[in-house]
């Protein structure tokens, strides 16, 4: 019955249409606007997002900033090892492997630009480490960005700029907040002149984004958890702009998640806090926390398809990719954004 349902989100991308390098500058990449209420796709550009929004809307950012967690080792046996860090520390640290089976408790791995970590144990898929010193000041000095497998290549010295977006603020996540990538610091100063306002959550995305939907997960309802904060002052724009006939805008499945999560049944405006959410959003779903969202181009059966889907429909989505792509629109994480309002 899982394959039956998943087979229902899937479409045939080809690999030209994957994005695996950046447009320059951020804002030139292209942009679908859908109407929410119905109609097909209009082909805009980024940098005109400020005219396609009304004075007093609200745009809701995520500011996590990604870590360049990539790390390369070796064992005393001479072994290369490939770790992926999955949190900032400081403290032990969890992280992914390659090879882990080999890896035990109480073994030291020497890091390629200086200096070795510890094998605490084991947390399932994951090890557990122990740095020398700081896991983020290591990840600074010697860690590359943690690309998607998808993108089918190594980092480049490039992506640790441009896999991060230009407002990114807390240490944390696995992976970018890919619709905020499109931002230069000139469109924010363009939507504060169209007197759109800015609010910003946090959520560290984690690495499971890019896993493929499992079994148990469909039979849950329910996703990975990752750690989020909203503040009293995002809470109170959000109320604000509800209250004054704006409309809120969130940037992201990632920043949709948030929303959702915090905000309770019957409220419009989130809960501030800190917490971690692994709700699954998926048709038929009734946001209360967002009135339109900006998001890139999702992998085909991917949890993040169906969050969009949530808002406009199984079907509608899927027609839409379809005239994206041969409209020739780039897909992915460095590729195109659709603006649903």
């Amino acid at each position: 019955m899982n394959d039956a349902f998943l087979s229902q989100w899937t479409y045939d991308l080809p690999p030209d249409r994957i994005a695996t390098h950046p447009v320059s500058p951020r804002d030139a990449s292209r942009l679908l606007q859908l109407p929410l209420a119905g109609g097909e796709g209009i082909d805009r550009q980024f940098h005109q997002l400020p005219q396609l929004l009304q004075p007093g809307d609200l745009l809701v950012l995520n500011d996590t900033r990604v870590m360049p967690a990539r790390l390369r080792a070796r064992r005393a046996s001479g072994g290369a090892v490939e770790l992926l860090v999955l949190e900032p520390g400081p403290g032990p640290v969890r992280a992914l492997a390659r090879p882990a089976r080999r890896l035990a408790a109480g073994e030291r791995l020497d890091l390629s630009g200086g200096g070795s970590v510890e094998v605490l144990g084991r947390e399932g898929e994951k090890v557990l480490l122990s740095f020398d010193r700081l896991p983020a000041e290591v990840m600074a000095e010697q860690g590359e960005m943690p690309l998607p497998p998808y993108l089918h290549r190594e980092a480049e010295e490039g992506d640790r700029t441009r896999y991060q977006t230009v407002y990114a603020g807390p240490l944390g996540a696995a992976a970018a907040p890919t619709a905020g990538l499109h931002f230069t610091p000139s469109l924010l100063e363009a939507l504060a002149a169209r007197e759109v306002s800015i609010a910003r959550v946090t959520l560290h995305v984690g690495i499971a984004t890019f896993r493929p939907l499992r079994e148990e997960d469909l039979e849950r309802g329910r996703l990975h958890h990752e750690r989020y904060e909203v503040s009293e002052e995002t809470a109170g724009a959000i109320a604000a702009t509800r209250a004054g006939g704006g409309r809120v805008i969130a940037v992201g499945t990632t920043t949709a998640r948030t929303l959702e999560a915090t905000t309770p049944p019957g409220a419009s405006s989130p809960v501030p806090g800190q917490g971690s959410t692994d709700i699954f959003i998926r048709p038929p779903y009734d946001f209360r926390g967002l009135d339109g969202l900006i998001t890139n181009f999702h992998l085909p059966g991917s949890s993040l398809l169906m969050m969009v889907a949530g808002l406009i429909g199984r079907e509608r989505l899927l027609h839409t990719y379809q005239q994206a792509i041969a409209r020739g629109y780039r897909f992915y994480s460095y590729g195109d954004a659709m603006l649903i309002l």
